[in-house]
């Protein structure tokens, strides 16, 4: 069941995502950053730890997650550390998707020729 949920979950993330891009003709970069912050406005209001325990995989996959995180991050260290533990929360939680990122767009721009 717990597939399931994290199926129809995950997937209507991207069916938002796809109806941004579709209907109301948003660019690629215009739907991330609408979903980075929804899922920080979500986390903020405590919804997204629900939708986790709900969804599973469902939920953390998508970059709404990436939002969450950022959020969650600088939430947290922000009560240990005052102010800087802002800017050490957002890292100490994403620092390895972001290298990752980063990482894989090097490789990749290796083995292929990038255009532009």
């Amino acid at each position: 069941m717990e597939y399931l949920l994290a199926f129809l979950v995950g997937g209507a993330i991207c069916v938002i995502g796809q109806l941004l891009l579709d209907i109301i003709k948003f660019t690629p970069a215009h739907v991330m950053s609408i979903f980075v912050v929804s899922g920080a406005i979500l986390d903020g209001f405590g919804l997204y730890d629900k939708l986790i325990e709900f969804a599973g995989a469902g939920a953390t996959v998508p970059i709404t997650s990436f939002g969450h995180s950022l959020l969650h991050g600088a939430m947290e260290q922000a009560h240990e550390h005052g102010f800087i533990g802002i800017g050490i929360g957002i890292f100490e939680l994403t620092s390895a998707g972001i290298s990752a990122a980063i990482l894989f767009a090097f490789i990749m721009a290796l083995i292929f020729k990038p255009k532009g």
